[in-house]
């Protein structure tokens, strides 16, 4: 018989963590986890939009890592199982990459709005999209075991994100769409 991805589960407004525990929808654990899976299906479309290699890779590295913190986060927390890991090195990994791109960037004087091209528009929206599991991860944090490294790898990815964006806006050659405030 061949794998079926419905289950009939969740058919009541549950779900099951790794290790059999299961939780309301609605758990903070599970819309962490749940924005963190839509935080990667953002960087995939970015990852798709990137002209080169190197971002591409970088992208795909961030999945990867994003993948390890949604599985860890969908774990029970109770029970002593091996769950793969972000390390420290992830953290570098991301502010390596921002220290690369920055060298070639004008010194930021100004606050830029998303916008100017799909391609940095969708970096914003993947900036806002990390922002708020970062803040849902922190949250769960609050009530049950959750590692620091997972909240300090958020952290970084909302400012790579940023700093990618005005990365593309150097190399698509656009202008960044400053703030203007009303006076």
């Amino acid at each position: 018989m061949a794998f079926k991805i419905y289950t009939k589960t969740g058919d009541q407004g549950e779900t099951g963590l790794f290790g059999g525990k299961r939780l309301p929808k609605n758990h903070i654990r599970i819309e962490a986890y749940g924005t963190v899976d839509e935080l990667n299906s953002y960087i995939g479309m970015l990852r798709d939009l990137m002209a080169t290699e190197q971002a591409q890779r970088q992208l795909k590295e961030i999945q990867d890592r994003l993948f390890t913190i949604g599985s860890n986060l969908a774990s029970d927390p109770d029970k002593n199982m091996q769950v793969p890991d972000v390390q420290a090195e992830d953290v570098l990994f991301l502010e390596n990459a921002m220290d690369e791109m920055d060298k070639v960037l004008a010194p930021l004087r100004h606050f830029v709005l998303p916008g100017g091209h799909p391609t940095i528009s969708f970096c914003h929206i993947a900036r806002c999209v990390c922002r708020r599991a970062e803040r849902m991860v922190i949250a769960l944090q609050r009530e049950s075991k959750v590692e620091n490294v997972l909240i300090q790898y958020l952290n970084r990815l909302s400012d790579y994100l940023f700093i990618l964006a005005r990365f593309q806006a150097k190399e698509l050659q656009v202008e960044e769409v400053k703030w203007n405030a009303r006076k």
